[in-house]
């Protein structure tokens, strides 16, 4: 079985933010750091090249397939930004007062943080994290 290569690296979170050209996603960045930390109570880490996540949490499909990934977490793409595993489940009623988003398997992609309403974006969080420790 191939190895998940989404792993905690030892790059910088800020120096990552830095790097990001576009200022809106940088700022975008930055205010998502701050709702995520709140909503999972974990500090950022880099997961990979290009995601920030908070915490981690341990998965294992019956196929056998195993791993880690982030509790709760982030990618500012070019195209919109990820945010990962949020919106699973009995989200429908939040994601109905979000604001301009996407869905994916298993992701949210928003264009501009400005799109979405943030208490209820972190209210998503909140309930995504609460489902991985239901785990």
């Amino acid at each position: 079985m191939a190895d998940n290569k989404t792993k905690p690296t030892k790059v910088s979170v800020a120096s990552f933010l830095k790097s990001l050209k576009d200022e809106t996603r940088r700022a975008d960045a930055k205010a998502l750091v701050r709702l995520m930390q709140s909503a999972t109570g974990e500090k950022p880490r880099m997961w990979g090249p290009s995601i920030i996540g908070f915490g981690s949490y341990h998965y294992k499909y019956e196929s056998g397939r195993e791993g880690d990934m982030p509790i709760a977490g982030f990618s500012p793409r070019k195209a919109a930004t990820v945010i990962y595993g949020v919106g699973l489940g009995d989200s429908k009623a939040l994601l109905a007062k979000l604001g301009r988003h996407t869905t994916g398997k298993g992701c949210l992609y928003i264009k501009k943080l400005a799109d979405v309403d943030q208490k209820v974006l972190e209210a998503l969080v909140v309930e995504s994290v609460a489902a991985k420790a239901g785990r």
